[in-house]
């Protein structure tokens, strides 16, 4: 429950058809074994009390009589478990008789929420025995409980208040307006459905997908479960298919048999991504009776998988498909922007590094869309104190593979009388050092462009503007930065993606890519020592796939140092331990607030991705904020 997550399950018993008695040993046993997982929510299938299948024997008072006295074996035999789950049973109300789901939690009967849509066509004959919608009446008398009853109930948790849940039965999701959307316009952050879905040939993707895109729509967590072993095959086979969902992403899923699929959902991060979405307007909470419950605060175990790399698919064939797709969204940015300003030539500073590397690619790309010559592109390459001959040879490769027009430009003695004019010894390798180099680069891409009529494409990436590792004026500094919404380890894999591409049509190309993707990265400012770099921008700043990791989370989702740090132990703690990813974080916190100033003025850039520092989308933030609350909380850690 800790850091937002509540650990939820969609179960299914073994049932016998008519035979409360043995099904509600079975759901009280499944119910057990939840909570030796520590789940805290439960959700089990529609009818599970009775079976799905009973036919007209549902009109039977003796099945009714049964159903009401199972639970009342369940209430008694579950009243100590801290979980709260919803149980299935045929409810007479009225004279009429209604599909519903029980919402129990220690032995209390919290509401009673009835079907609202019953389908009626092919194998389901619903509306045979069961009504729709609910009478006038609020109140029933239940296992000897006075209860709420109705579609409008959502059950929230009073220690953990972004915890409210809402329910629906089976075809209510298949249904052109689901009861879910008003309970999540009314705070719902977590769905129930109680389903009896039968097996049919591929009904189990599409009921996926169903799942996951509702999920997706409402911005909450879904839990699906259908009933399965032990129902009758008179007519259909039922295989147990349950679900867990959240926010458009599968978290686990089971069919076959009877048992129970667990995984955590992250209540706080639906709630923070609806407070983001201006757009998603809880605007029907008075409309719907919130039920109270408590929950004890607990640390919830993580089961579910956190990826090391965020921004970078672990399936391979996924990550070709976005590999593919960030190089056609950032080429065709390109692309508009040399149209629009009649750039006759895209100019690119080449170092011989990844980011450098990657901004041609894209480059390339973009004057093959526009049906340009390759040499219409100026690869400058400006050796200097810290330059190798490995970087300096691969530029020169490179650009000759893509067709480029090269210029090498020495920038030593420029930069040496520069030192001279200021002062600078050049004994002094201090950031003036460092610097005045970065922006005697640019300075001479910016005069190359105006001499061309071209235009200076950018080579930093977005973990390189998390960090401020830029130098201002200097590298910071473009006409159009192609690589601002990609981080860098996503850098990485777009460079391997195209030397794997090209291998067999340019067999040469594919190896000096290879090469350059095997370049330690390094700015190349400090001298060469036995002409190897000197200077690891990772020594420095730390590994760029913790500093990605942080990026994701913290800026796409809100999340506290806190959970950050769980999540980066969770997911990368076998590569580095607690101490080591406790000071990149709090580097990253440090470094993130304080270069905020060169953030704020960045040239244009296409957005690739979820995540993007640009001030004029998806991040704006005062240059002057303070980073207190965030690196005492680190501290705390410590």
């Amino acid at each position: 429950m800790r850091d937002g997550f509540i650990k939820a399950a969609a179960g299914t018993p073994q049932v016998r058809v008519a035979d409360c008695r043995y099904n509600a040993e079975q759901i009280f046993g499944l119910m057990r074994e939840a909570d030796k997982q520590g789940v805290r929510v439960l959700c089990l299938p529609e009818l599970c009390l009775t079976g799905y299948t009973c036919g007209d024997l549902f009109l039977q008072d003796t099945l009714l009589r049964g159903a009401e006295e199972g639970l009342s074996t369940i209430l008694q035999a579950t009243k100590s478990l801290d979980l709260l789950t919803a149980v299935g049973l045929p409810v007479q109300f009225k004279n009429k008789l209604y599909n519903c789901a029980a919402v129990i939690h220690k032995g209390e009967i919290l509401g009673v929420v009835p079907k609202t849509y019953l389908p009626n066509y092919g194998e389901f004959y619903e509306q045979r025995w069961f009504a729709g919608g609910r009478p006038a009446d609020r109140m029933l008398e239940l296992c000897g409980q006075e209860v709420c009853f109705g579609p409008d109930l959502r059950f929230t948790c009073t220690s953990m208040p972004n915890l409210s849940v809402g329910v629906e039965i089976c075809a209510d999701l298949w249904g052109p307006k689901q009861p879910s959307q008003d309970l999540a316009l009314a705070g719902a952050t977590v769905i129930l459905n109680l389903s009896a879905s039968n097996e049919l040939v591929g009904k189990a993707d599409y009921r996926r997908q169903l799942v996951a895109s509702q999920s997706a729509r409402l911005v909450c967590g879904y839990l699906y479960a259908c009933c399965g072993e032990g129902e009758s095959t008179t007519d259909a086979v039922f295989c147990g298919h349950d679900i867990i969902a959240e926010n458009g992403a599968l978290l686990a899923q089971r069919r076959f048999g009877s048992g129970l699929a667990v995984s955590e959902i992250d209540v706080d991060r639906l709630a923070y991504e609806r407070r983001r979405m201006s757009t998603f307007q809880t605007t029907l909470e008075d409309k719907f009776i919130s039920i109270p419950f408590d929950l004890k605060p607990a640390t919830t175990t993580l089961t579910r998988h956190i990826e090391a790399m965020p921004f970078v698919p672990e399936n391979a064939a996924d990550r070709k498909d976005r590999c593919e797709e960030i190089l056609l969204i950032a080429a065709l940015g390109l692309k508009k922007r040399l149209e629009h300003t009649h750039a006759k030539t895209a100019v690119v500073g080449l170092s011989g590094g990844l980011d450098s590397t990657l901004a041609i690619l894209i480059t390339a790309l973009a004057m093959g869309m526009l049906e340009r010559p390759a040499s219409d592109m100026i690869a400058v390459t400006m050796p200097c104190f810290g330059t190798t001959d490995r970087t300096r040879d691969n530029a020169v490769e490179l650009a000759g593979r893509l067709g480029a027009t090269l210029k090498r430009i020495d920038i030593g003695e420029a930069v040496k009388v520069h030192f001279q004019d200021i002062g600078q010894p050049m004994d002094k390798h201090d950031v003036t050092f460092e610097n005045g180099q970065a922006r005697e680069r640019t300075q001479v891409l910016m005069d190359i462009a105006n001499q061309t009529g071209g235009l200076v494409v950018g080579t930093g990436d977005l973990s390189e503007l998390a960090l401020g590792w830029a130098t201002y004026n200097g590298d910071h500094m473009s006409m159009y930065g192609v690589n601002a919404g990609i981080p860098k380890t996503l850098v990485r894999h777009l460079v391997s993606f195209v030397a794997g591409d090209k291998a067999e049509e340019d067999q040469r190309l594919s190896t000096v890519l290879e090469d350059i993707l095997d370049t330690p990265v390094s700015p190349e400012l400090l001298p060469a020592v036995d002409g190897r770099i000197s200077q690891k921008t990772e020594d420095l700043v730390g590994p760029y796939e913790l500093h990605d990791f942080f990026l994701y989370y913290i800026i796409r989702w809100g999340f506290p140092p806190r959970k950050v740090f769980r999540l980066a132990q969770q997911a990368l703690g076998d590569r580095y331990d607690r101490s080591t990813i406790l000071k990149w974080l709090k580097s990253f916190y440090r470094r993130f607030f304080a270069q905020q100033f060169k953030r704020s003025c960045l040239p244009d850039g296409p957005k690739v991705g979820s995540v993007t520092l640009s001030p004029r989308g998806d991040w704006r933030m005062p240059s002057d904020a303070a980073a207190a609350l965030w690196l005492a909380e680190v501290e705390e850690l410590e």
